[in-house]
């Protein structure tokens, strides 16, 4: 930020290329800076130049940029005020008020006297338009962070406090708009090497993140191939089970056969409910899924590994690298930065995260039919009932198009709807998010593997007279889920206040 002898210069430079001139534009690019374009007739002709205020922390200062900034697609309030009130404003004189760092720019428009102020103090800088009456009318920046003792409507009251120092004077051999060229092109390169530290700073996160993803998708896949010998087992049970069919009495719990390579006695366990053919239709069931889920993830291995090593690569390239802007503007590391980038409007400024929209019936429901709300990895929402009469009300009444319900097969627990926003196949890693949350709001919650049931909202029918929290479903799928606890975790951590 400048120094008050640097400010003195300043208003004195300000004072002597631009007194009398008319501003035609102005512009808030950001949350903390302002733009306006200003022109004078004088002996040597129409001059016309653009000004830059900066407000933020460490930063302030007003200086000549070479363009006009690019105007943000919403009109901020502070800007908005200008343009309606100091639009052809004619800037009459630049002083320092109070003998302190306080830069003010008087104006008068057709509605009277304004103040621009621009008060470089630390972290409570900030740039304030005052009336002609010396009232607070605007703040760039919000007086809560700054001085929270003023209010608008109110008189202006400059802040108190010990003489200030005047400071060391960085630009002592430049005059004039050369000296507002030199101050901007100072914080410039300041700003680029924060900015430059801040696409490090990204980067390194989102490959945090993106290692994260990657490993635990090799981990699971590598837990799959584990499976093999299971897979060998079930199929020599079949064959086993197949040749001794008639030998298996009705009701049996298991059967000792001998394996046809070394005579050895094999037990095989039998579903003592299930007849000796349905018994091995199971076993063989379960073999050629078994065989399916493994001959995906063989073909799946390499990928997944070649995400992990092309992730560390890149790493290995970010810690080293000397050009960084070039690293930074590569497709591919825009594709990764952009699959972590924040939800918000303007980078610079910093907002807590917006509420997502709900539909009005949830809006006057009373809170206990509110149903918990959870964030799959994709952005879309899960709901969870907290009660039978919360489970009836979210899945006939809130639920909706093309949502998806999720229950535990044969156990008790909350009905869970995965909200797809209109989508006919949601990503396969939302569908087992919901199925996670499905089995731990159930009675089976500590299952290490459960079967959940899948189906869509327009297959779930409530009949006329059954208890609350009962409801039949037609069709869909059942997912047989391995519980994963870091997918739980990441769930519970994303629930959302209503």
């Amino acid at each position: 930020m400048l120094s008050l002898v640097e400010l003195e210069r300043v208003a004195e430079a300000l004072q002597s290329a631009f007194a009398g001139g008319r501003i035609e534009r102005w512009v808030e690019p950001d949350r903390g800076r302002l733009a306006f374009t200003i022109y004078r007739r004088d002996e040597d002709g129409k001059r016309k130049l653009t000004l830059g205020i900066d407000a933020r922390p460490e930063l302030a200062r007003i200086g000549l940029l070479g363009r006009m900034p690019k105007a943000p697609e919403s009109l901020p309030a502070f800007s908005a005020y200008l343009r309606a009130h100091l639009s052809r404003a004619r800037l009459e004189r630049v002083t320092l008020r109070g003998g302190d760092r306080q830069l003010a720019l008087r104006f008068s428009a057709k509605e009277g006297e304004y103040t621009l102020l621009l008060s470089i103090f630390g972290r409570r800088s900030n740039l304030y338009l005052l009336d002609g009456e010396d009232r607070l009318i605007q703040a760039l920046r919000p007086l809560a962070d700054t001085r929270a003792e003023l209010a608008v409507g109110e008189p202006w009251v400059d802040p108190g406090g010990d003489a200030p120092t005047r400071g060391k004077d960085r630009f002592e051999d430049e005059e004039g708009l050369d000296l507002l060229e030199a101050i901007e092109a100072c914080y410039a390169e300041e700003i680029g090497e924060r900015s430059t530290d801040e696409g490090r700073r990204r980067l390194k996160a989102a490959l945090k993140k993106e290692r994260k993803t990657a490993q635990r998708r090799l981990e699971r896949i590598e837990a799959e191939l584990a499976e093999a010998d299971e897979a060998s087992t079930l199929q020599q049970h079949g064959e086993l089970l197949k040749a001794n069919l008639g030998r298996i009495e009705a009701g049996a719990s298991e059967v000792t056969v001998d394996d046809f390579t070394t005579g050895a006695p094999v037990v095989i366990a039998l579903d003592p409910k299930k007849s000796p053919k349905e018994n091995l239709e199971a076993i063989f069931k379960r073999y050629q899924k078994l065989l399916r889920r493994l001959t995906k993830a063989g073909g799946q291995v390499d990928g997944a590994q070649q995400s992990v090593d092309a992730i560390a690569a890149l790493e290995t390239e970010l810690a080293e690298s000397e050009n960084l802007d070039a690293l930074l503007a590569r497709d591919d590391v825009q594709k990764i930065l952009a699959r972590h980038a924040t939800k918000s409007g303007r980078a610079s400024v910093t907002r807590a995260p917006e509420k997502p929209a709900l539909p009005s019936a949830y809006r006057n429901l009373p809170k206990k039919l509110h149903p918990r709300r959870y964030r799959s990895a994709e952005e879309l929402e899960i709901w969870v009932g907290r009660s039978d009469e919360a489970n009836d009300t979210l899945t006939m009444r809130l639920a909706r198009g093309k949502d998806l319900f999720f229950h535990l097969d044969g156990a008790p627990g909350s009905h869970v709807i995965l909200r797809t926003e209109g989508r006919d196949d949601p990503p396969s890693e939302a569908v087992l998010d919901a199925c996670e949350l499905a089995v731990h709001f159930s009675k089976q919650k500590n299952a290490g593997r459960a079967d959940v049931h899948v189906v869509p909202i327009k297959n779930v029918k409530k009949p006329k007279g059954a208890k609350r929290g009962l409801v039949y479903v037609a069709g869909g799928k059942s997912v047989h889920l391995r519980r994963e606890p870091d997918r739980l975790a990441r769930l519970l951590e994303s629930k959302m206040d209503d």
